[in-house]
């Protein structure tokens, strides 16, 4: 593991939520990473997070931008949640005010991070040469319009990860060989399961088990991923009143156990570890979750040999949409950003792939060489 360059910790004064805030690396004096909110966090998960930011810009090509991540340990779901997350950003505003710019992550939607920011005069977190820049500052309003626009029905904020995750996923078959129509579970239903779901169903794969937190749902002829969308939740839950009468209803820690060729968790972190990744039946596993698999889950995926594709290769979609679009790298419209998701993700995969057959080693070895992040660069954008 690499070491942080910054860790601050802050203690709320109206509830027991805690938080931290990790900086792996600057980049150009500028750095970024999405703020978590959930029960489990904690700060050493925090700081393997912002290291896995790192990582992830190398992989997203970002010549401007390190990797940092906040992390807040409280039930999203609490009817005073957006109150603790507003006092953590407001405690980390002197960071964010000078380049650390923070976005969402699980538990946290990015509207409700940015209506914090406004209160500060802040729209996009900008050191403060880019606060200066003509091409930085069109690219915000770029980036700003980009938010309000949708692709096949969603939010296109809401599928830059998911369909870059669905991408990466689908270039991995194919180098194996995989046959067309492959069979898929997806553990977690919040954007980027969803997204991720809906563009392989696009690609002409069967999503035959979908976990979220209430529950798993399975169908070996496939589920039915537009319908499923239209009807969950705000948390990414699965409402079983619109399920048809071929769906099976399971305890949804049972999403091991379904039978497929792929699988992709989605959501939290070390949810595949020593105490069950024995059980797992995939050829081929995605991380589109940031570290889902735990040090002892991954040696007994490499000692079954199972082909995985890691989580900074595979979940880049949101980092690069935001590079390319803030520092006009692309033109502003939806089709242009996903387009350059894909090439970049297709991109990545193949030269993991080829380079971990060429050297006859695991991919994750492979990818920590290849996209290994610097140390902090102080020195403005």
């Amino acid at each position: 593991m690499l070491k942080p360059y910054l860790v601050v910790e802050w203690n709320d004064t109206e509830t027991d939520a805690q938080g931290w805030l990790v900086v792996q690396n600057l980049k150009k004096g500028y750095s970024g990473g999405g703020t978590r909110m959930h029960p489990s966090v904690t700060k050493e998960e925090v700081i393997r997070l912002a290291e896995a930011m790192a990582y992830k810009y190398v992989a997203s090509g970002s010549e401007t931008t390190g990797g940092c991540k906040a992390g807040i340990a409280y039930d999203y779901k609490a009817p005073d949640a957006l109150g603790v997350l507003r006092r953590f950003l407001i405690a980390m505003m002197p960071y964010i005010d000078n380049g650390v710019s923070l976005g969402n992550d699980l538990g946290t939607k990015y509207e409700d991070i940015l209506e914090v920011f406004h209160e500060f005069g802040i729209d996009i977190p900008l050191t403060k040469t880019m606060k200066e820049d003509p091409v930085v500052l069109k690219g915000i309003k770029d980036y700003d319009y980009l938010l309000t626009q949708k692709m096949d029905g969603l939010l296109l904020n809401d599928i830059v990860t998911g369909y870059g995750a669905a991408f990466a996923t689908d270039e991995a078959w194919k180098f194996t060989n995989g046959e067309a129509g492959a069979k898929v579970v997806i553990q977690g239903f919040g954007c980027v399961g969803a997204s991720c779901a809906l563009k392989l169903h696009h690609l002409g794969y069967k999503v035959v088990g979908i976990s979220d937190a209430n529950l798993l749902v399975t169908c070996e002829e496939g589920l039915d991923i537009p319908s499923l969308i239209e009807h969950k939740n705000e948390y990414g839950e699965m409402d079983q009143a619109y399920f048809k009468s071929d769906y099976h209803v399971r305890p949804n820690n049972e999403w091991l156990d379904v039978d497929t060729d792929i699988l992709i968790p989605c959501a939290l972190e070390d949810v595949i570890n020593e105490s069950n990744a024995d059980k797992v039946n995939a050829s081929l596993i995605a991380e589109a979750a940031n570290i889902p698999i735990s040090a002892g889950g991954d040696k007994i995926i490499r000692e079954k040999g199972i082909y995985l594709v890691n989580d900074y290769v595979v979940n880049l979609g949101s980092v690069r949409a935001y590079d390319v679009v803030v520092f006009g790298l692309v033109d502003p419209t939806p089709q242009a950003v996903i387009d350059d998701i894909e090439q970049l993700c297709r991109k990545n995969v193949q030269h993991l792939f080829t380079e971990s057959e060429k050297q006859n080693r695991y991919q994750r070895e492979v990818a920590n060489e290849l996209f290994r992040p610097g140390k902090s660069d102080l020195l403005e954008y």
